[in-house]
């Protein structure tokens, strides 16, 4: 048995099952791709589950995967334990009604004892109880002694076993796994350790599972006609085999990320125990960070977003626990990208983005953490000077998710002060924080996509899209839906004047909505009717249905139709399509290759372009890149489409957008040398054909994301001319031309400036005026000046000038100043210096009369402002405050 590396191992396990007529897949995006039951692709078969229900047909029987996969379930006892990862790779063959268990146990044992040479008498398989087929295989077939077959039964009070598979109602089936006996030395020395046993010594390396059942959720199973095999196996775990080594922590992949950890903070791995758990989890947790801003994940506070600002803000934390200094995850990023870029190149292509990802949100949470800091060490000075001994979980909580203070580093902070938190008061925020998360996810059927009525249709009714080179084609009606008096979506024999529908044809020149490019508007016609579509969607099974209304007369099932899409709509489409692929090259030239797609939207009036990059775009930078997109569109390009492999589109440098399914064919659209895409969208046939260009806005949609919208053609031309009916009107009421509308704003802002300084010179006057002689009002409370006066008319700002010129009058002391303006109240109070020293707190001042007013507020210790709704009030607070100031002067 050799110590093949994680790379050679997943070479080794595609070449094998590539001789045995699988299709290898690369790994599928962890960003699960229709699929909302899922935050994060955690398994192996979870890509492929619409394969496996039949709502789309796989692009051949036989599959093989290597997976990557995040778990954050157990997230806690990463690091504590050498067991626990966020993040893995699942190897996978998959068979969707082609071979069974004859294949599927064979080939495993193929795999592990012929071409990684492992010992057999090392190897024990584990089988369900009751599936007495996989054990006469393993017996009779493979030649496993039967005294080495574990059988697993299920709970007899649960009713729940390890190796039989099931989720609910749906399919499932027996398993069937293989364990590995690493010796005595990884056991627990107890005279019965055996397979099942808690210990290390026999670790699972294959689980083999058979989908040959269709359960009803309550115990009840029948056999399914086409059975399905669905297999996994850890690559990291299988590392651990073959490597001889402890755990995962210390096979080659991770072991090298491990020593830099080691080397950048200084220390020694298996030296201390804390030490290695802040080693272990920065290992863990980069792995899982890189891979996931590969996928173009952002941290964010929620979603997967959230998932990943946790593991950056983990890591980073112990980072500081090990002494390391500054930002350092992208250093360390660089060693994750090194070692897996054999199995994953994009992480190659993608690593000043990953490199630039991770260093900001570092930096932020460098920032957070003292903030926490500061914000903790005020929570204990409160709890100590009231004398007590326990921090709310409430204030924990506010820690934690707020702030982004990890609750270990509070508890251990607390502690070093001799107090402790309510831990059950945090939980019970934790949990109504989970409750309104589960709240938020929609319910999906068992595999997780949304179930709708064309399922219930026969798999070989399905569409072929005809439109690139035409815009109109016949053809004839496979599937009618109608919407009924509830709203409902039913299949129908026949749509009837006036009904809502959507009709399914097998050839459609009608592009269904995709890849960010909407569906095409148009009309269906018969002899007797006219079907008006307003949008074109794909559904499961690679079926359109154009979804829109009956105009006239009545369209029956199986009737022949003739289908008409709308050439104007399609054609501003079309320029708005293309033009975002020259829009992304020019983000490109001009910002920098970190710019990727985030995603798009094209329709016939407007292109909306999502994009990777860090800050807004200056004027020039917009500028420049208008300009060459429109110089891109002079030169009159010819757009070319191919249709290749995946493998020979890369080749050529086409840029794919990741994350996304491409089958074994991909269409690449070229514009020149400039512009490489895979695209399966409609185009013009030359850049001249767009026309013109123009950029409307550019703003930020999330951390790391902008936007630009903009249009083009003739869209160009109507936002001119609607802009020209603007400003003549906006010159028109400023009496005067366009060409001299600019001096005329200009003038007429600076007299409105003078008039505004002149008109507050006047209020300040009148406040004064009203207020009269001041001096006989001011008081002594405790040896503190105080000044409360009330006024009308004057606004907040007005307030403030006041307040101002007041404390500068009485020298030293509290001013508290009242207005009523337009039936609401304004309070405003300010204390100098001396008088904060000797405990006047302004905004603790206006906080305890501002309900008196009907209102709400406080501010800083030397300055604070409140706004009510109970002028009435005015009185009865002025008269509070001298009470409240009286109780805040030492």
């Amino acid at each position: 048995m050799k110590p093949y590396g994680v790379n050679e191992l997943r070479r080794k396990y595609f070449d094998f099952f590539e001789s045995k007529e699988h299709l290898v897949m690369k790994s599928f995006s962890l960003v699960p791709h229709n699929d909302k039951s899922l935050l994060l692709i955690n398994a192996g078969m979870a890509p492929l589950k619409p394969y496996f229900t039949g709502q789309e047909i796989p692009p051949r029987k036989r599959v093989a995967t290597c997976q990557k996969c995040v778990r954050t379930g157990d997230i806690e006892n990463v690091g504590k334990t050498a067991r626990h990862l966020t993040f893995f790779e699942m190897l996978g063959n998959f068979s969707f009604g082609d071979y069974f268990k004859h294949e599927a146990i064979a080939w495993s044992w193929e795999f592990l004892t012929k071409v990684l040479e492992m010992d057999p008498d090392r190897l024990y398989p584990s089988i369900y109880g009751e599936d007495d087929e996989a054990f006469d295989i393993w017996t009779k077939e493979i030649g496993v002694a039967p005294e080495r077959i574990t059988r697993f039964y299920r709970d007899p009070e649960t009713g729940e076993c390890d190796n039989f598979w099931e989720h609910g109602a749906g399919p499932c089936g027996p398993c069937s796994e293989i364990y590995f006996d690493r010796g005595e030395k990884y056991g627990c020395g107890k005279p019965d350790c055996k397979v099942g046993c808690e210990c290390d010594r026999f670790m699972e390396i294959w689980n083999n599972v058979f989908t040959q059942f269709n359960g009803d959720g309550k115990g009840g199973y029948e056999e399914l006609e086409n059975k399905n095999i669905d297999t996994g196996m850890g690559l990291e775990r299988l590392a651990v085999v073959m490597q001889d080594v402890d755990s995962v922590f210390d096979i080659d992949t991770m072991k090298a990320i491990r020593d830099k950890v080691c080397e950048l903070s200084g220390k020694k791995y298996e030296v201390d125990a804390l030490d290695d758990v802040s080693i272990r989890l920065i290992t863990d947790h980069i792995r899982s960070s890189t891979f996931m801003v590969s996928d173009g994940i952002m941290p964010s506070n929620e979603g997967r977003g959230y998932v990943l600002r946790r593991l950056i803000r983990r890591a980073a934390r112990h980072g500081r626990m090990l002494g390391i200094d500054g930002t350092f995850l992208a250093k360390l990023s660089e060693t994750v990208i090194n070692e897996s870029k054999d199995g994953y190149p994009e992480l190659d292509e993608k690593k000043d983005f990953i490199f630039r990802v991770l260093t900001e949100e570092e930096e932020k949470f460098n920032k957070t953490i003292d903030q926490g800091l500061t914000i903790l060490s005020e929570m204990i000075d409160e709890i100590k000077k009231n004398g007590q001994k326990e921090l709310s979980g409430e204030n924990v909580f506010k820690l934690y998710d707020t702030y982004g203070f990890p609750v270990d580093l509070t508890a251990e902070i607390l502690d070093e002060n001799g107090l402790s938190f309510d831990n059950d008061g945090f939980n019970k925020c934790m949990e109504e924080q989970r409750q309104k998360a589960r709240a938020g996810r929609k319910t999906t059927n068992y595999m997780g996509a949304d179930a709708t009525i064309y399922e219930e249709l026969d798999l070989s009714i399905t569409t072929e899209f005809v439109g690139y080179d035409k815009l109109e084609t016949e053809s004839v009606i496979s599937a009618l839906a109608g919407v009924d008096e509830e709203d409902n979506l039913k299949f129908t024999e026949a749509l009837t004047e006036g009904t809502k529908g959507s009709i399914i044809v097998p050839e459609t020149p009608f592009y269904a909505t995709m890849g960010g490019q909407q569906g095409d508007k148009g009309i269906i016609k018969t002899a007797d009717g006219t079907f008006v579509v307003e949008d074109c969607v794909k559904v499961v099974g690679n079926r359109y249905a154009h979804v829109g209304y009956m105009s006239e007369g009545m369209i029956r099932s199986d009737e022949k139709v003739t289908l008409i899409v709308d050439k104007n709509n399609r054609m501003n489409t079309c320029r708005n399509h293309s033009a975002t692929h020259l829009l992304q090259k020019a983000l490109r030239e001009v910002l920098g290759t970190h710019v990727e797609q985030a995603g798009s939207f094209q329709d016939g009036e407007r292109t909306r372009f999502d994009f990777s990059h860090f800050a807004a775009m200056t004027p020039d930078e917009l500028a420049k890149v208008e300009a060459l997109v429109n110089e891109k569109i002079a030169e009159g390009i010819d757009v070319k489409t191919d249709i290749m492999t995946v493998e020979e589109a890369k080749k050529t440098g086409a840029m794919a957008l990741f994350g996304e399914k491409y089958g074994e064919k991909v269409r690449v659209v070229s514009m020149g040398d400039f512009s490489k895409e895979f695209c399966g969208g409609t185009h013009v046939k030359n850049t001249a054909d767009i026309v013109v260009f123009k950029i409307l806005s550019e703003n930020g949609v999330a951390a790391g994301v902008r936007r630009i919208e903009a249009i083009t053609g003739t869209n160009v031309f109507a936002y001119y001319k609607k802009m020209e009916a603007q400003l003549n009107e906006a010159a028109s009421a400023a009496k005067t031309n366009p060409s001299e509308l600019t001096d005329k704003i200009n003038h007429m802002q600076e007299q409105i400036k003078a008039l505004s300084s002149e008109n507050e010179s006047l209020k300040s006057k009148a406040a004064k005026d009203a207020m009269g002689d001041v001096a006989d009002k001011i008081k002594e409370i405790k040896g503190v000046k105080f000044l409360s006066v009330a006024v009308k008319g004057v606004d907040m700002n007005g307030l403030r000038d006041l307040g101002d010129q007041l404390k500068e009058k009485i020298g030293d002391g509290v001013v508290l100043l009242a207005s009523e303006s337009d039936g609401k109240v304004n309070l405003v109070s300010m204390a100098t210096d001396n008088a904060m020293k000797a405990g006047a707190h302004a905004g603790n001042l206006i906080k305890g009369i501002a309900a008196l007013v009907g209102g709400g507020g406080g501010g800083r210790p030397n300055m604070a402002q409140a706004g009510g709704k109970n002028p009435a009030g005015i009185e009865n607070a002025l008269n509070e405050a001298e009470k409240v100031l009286s109780e805040q002067i030492k």
